[in-house]
């Protein structure tokens, strides 16, 4: 039987929950529109992790508990949330874009037989359509796509592509959802060994120094790296400079990329493509340094300063104790 609500999978890590599926809860808030939002989340005995989603105020936490989900298989996972949202469809299913969210989502969309948006940078509803917006045709291109038939319409986003925000006014009911864990027959986890990349931590990161290809020299790099150093930030870098030796994919902002949160961001000769500046609307207070007056980045900044990078990085890392 199809619903109207917005289920949202929580995703943990051990006992922590992952900030996207929080930014999710909000979003998911913000667009519903009298539906009722949902938070699924499968755990272990011992977290308890419905405690702190309270405070995000989701309508309803659906619990999936069962000691297995310590060490369980992305299958494992999806078999249990098929069987809970197989009895109840909801109108809409929201996944983090994590690893784990981009691994459960299409296994569980497969046994729904529904339609899967991934990657997303946007979502808003048109009348009982969920409109999933995101980049296409080598990210040059923003699309918006639509699944008029089945239910639920799923989607993955992008971390950092929303805001999570607290409620103080949260009447939360906790609900433990019916299933039965079903082991997998031919995998099984034996020891997990996190990996951690520069575009996860450049996502966290309160600090980020951003170069692009108006500030490419083995200087302005150096300089870029001594300030950031004094701050407690991060560099990172534009699409075109990922070709350069010194950088990589990890290092990459915007779309493909990371997307910030950070307290501070100084763009440094970057022209401002839609590209890069989808992953930089959440942060907090943005300034941009670019020979051109008219550079379109100085459209996202807080503050704009027209000249030289190297003249303004020299400057600003001296006045930096």
């Amino acid at each position: 039987m199809d619903n109207n609500e917005i289920w949202v999978y929580v995703e943990t890590v051990g006992s922590r929950i992952e900030p996207t599926s929080l930014q999710l809860i909000t979003k998911a808030k913000a667009i519903a529109d009298g539906r009722k939002v949902v938070a699924v989340l499968p755990e272990a005995s011992t977290i308890k992790a419905e405690n702190s989603l309270q405070a995000y105020g989701p309508d309803r936490v659906e619990t999936l508990v069962d000691d297995h989900f310590t060490n369980a298989t992305d299958e494992e996972i999806a078999d249990a949330l098929f069987q809970v949202l197989d009895q109840n469809r909801p109108n809409s299913l929201l996944f983090p874009a994590t690893i784990l969210g981009r691994s459960i989502a299409p296994r569980l969309q497969a046994k729904l037989q529904t339609g899967l948006t991934g990657d997303c940078l946007d979502i808003f509803y048109e009348n009982d359509l969920l409109v999933q917006v995101k980049p296409t045709y080598g990210d040059n291109v923003m699309c918006d796509i639509v699944c008029p038939e089945k239910r639920p319409q799923m989607v993955t986003v992008r971390p950092n592509t929303f805001r999570a925000e607290r409620v103080t006014d949260s009447q939360t009911k906790v609900v433990k959802a019916s299933f039965t864990f079903h082991k997998e027959g031919n995998s099984q986890i034996i020891a997990t060994d996190p990996i951690i990349n520069s575009s996860s931590k450049l996502d966290d990161a309160k600090v980020v120094i951003a170069l692009g290809r108006g500030a490419y020299s083995a200087k302005n790099i150096q300089l870029a790296q001594d300030l950031a150093a004094k701050l407690g930030g991060m560099v990172g870098v534009s699409r075109p400079l990922t070709d350069e030796d010194e950088f990589t994919h990890d290092d990459q902002i915007g779309i493909g990329g990371a997307s910030l949160s950070a307290d501070l961001l100084i763009n440094l000769g970057i022209s401002g493509a839609v590209q890069y500046t989808v992953g930089i609307k959440n942060a907090k207070k943005i300034v941009s340094v670019n020979i051109d007056k008219d550079a379109p980045i100085f459209d996202e900044s807080d503050f704009a300063y027209v000249g030289d990078v190297t003249d303004f990085l020299t400057a600003l890392t001296a006045q930096v104790r």
